[in-house]
C-alpha cells in the first residue's frame, strides 16, 4: 500500500476550495488516492483542521453543520495519526524550522516526511520547497 504525508493545506481544499484550479486538482487528485493508500499525518494536523473550520464558520464560508459533516468524512478515510511527533518538537522539528524557515506546524509534517522516508502531499510552496533541498519526492508531483 502506498503511504505519504499528508498536509493540512491539502485536506483542507477538499471542504474549502481554491479558485487555483491546480491546487484544487492536485488536492481532488490526492483524495482519489486514499481509495488505495494510507496518508500519515502528525497529531497536529487535528488542530489545523478544526482551526480551519473554525474560521470558515465565523467567515460565513461554511455551516457548522458541514464542518461536522467533513469531520465524519475525514474519519472515513485512510488517515493514521504519528504520535512521535511530541518527543521531537524540541528537537528535530525546531532543527527544521530554524534551518528552511518554516513554522513548526509545516516543520512537523517535514520531519515526519523525513523520519519516516515517505513522499510529502502539501499545497504550502514554503514546506515544498524545504522538501526539495532536502531530496523529500512530492506526493504525486
Amino acid at each position: 500500500m502506498t503511504e505519504f504525508v499528508l498536509d493540512a493545506s491539502v485536506s483542507m481544499r477538499w471542504i474549502l476550495e481554491t479558485p487555483k484550479r491546480t491546487d484544487q486538482k492536485y488536492a481532488w487528485r490526492v483524495l482519489e488516492q486514499l481509495e488505495d493508500a494510507e496518508a500519515i499525518v502528525p497529531s497536529l494536523w487535528y488542530l489545523e483542521v478544526s482551526n480551519v473550520l473554525l474560521g470558515a464558520e465565523k467567515e460565513r464560508r461554511i455551516h457548522a453543520i458541514e464542518s461536522e459533516r467533513f469531520i465524519v468524512q475525514l474519519g472515513d478515510l485512510r488517515i493514521t495519526v504519528d504520535t512521535q511527533e511530541s518527543t521531537q518538537a524540541f528537537s528535530r522539528i525546531i532543527a527544521l524550522a530554524r534551518s528552511y524557515n518554516l513554522t513548526s506546524y509545516d516543520a512537523a509534517y517535514l520531519e515526519l516526511s523525513v523520519r519516516t522516508g515517505l513522499p510529502l502531499s502539501s499545497l504550502d510552496r514554503h514546506l515544498r520547497r524545504a522538501a526539495g533541498r532536502l531530496d523529500i519526492p512530492i506526493f504525486l508531483a
